[in-house]
């Protein structure tokens, strides 16, 4: 049986991701986050190849519906921070590495801006399905 009981005195502590629907990113990620902002859980934004969204479409319905997600995790969670994921192999996102690269960086921006304030994280995934942060001059 699970152990949902928090880390710190009853209270859960959360942050929150904008990951592709890609099962094989989810675990690496949730590792990951929970580590760098020392949570107990990570509310998960799913959608396919959310970079590409977020970076080109970033007005539309469907970003609007990643945006209200995360409203919700940070107003009613007090999520301690965001990431925006990026990963190898996304059906979702068929852009070559630079590309996904690019669009990663320019969703990052765009949530920076919208979530002032709020620490937002800019996160690949390789090929060999290992989380780094990638270094976009925030």
């Amino acid at each position: 049986m699970l152990d949902f009981t928090a880390s710190n005195n009853g209270a859960s502590t959360f942050c929150s991701a904008i990951n592709c629907i890609d099962g094989r990113v989810q675990l690496p990620v949730i590792q990951y986050l929970t580590r760098w902002f020392h949570v107990d859980f990570v509310d998960i934004v799913s959608d396919t190849g959310p970079v590409g969204v977020l970076a080109h479409y970033p007005d539309s319905d469907r970003a609007g519906s990643i945006y209200r997600r995360i409203d919700v995790s940070r107003d009613a969670h007090k999520s301690h921070g965001l990431a925006i994921v990026a990963h190898h192999d996304c059906a979702g996102n068929r852009r070559p590495f630079e590309g996904q690269i690019e669009d990663l960086h320019a969703s990052a921006a765009n949530l920076r801006r919208r979530y002032s304030g709020f620490p937002v994280l800019a996160l690949w995934v390789g090929s060999d399905w290992t989380v780094e942060h990638v270094q976009d001059g925030r």
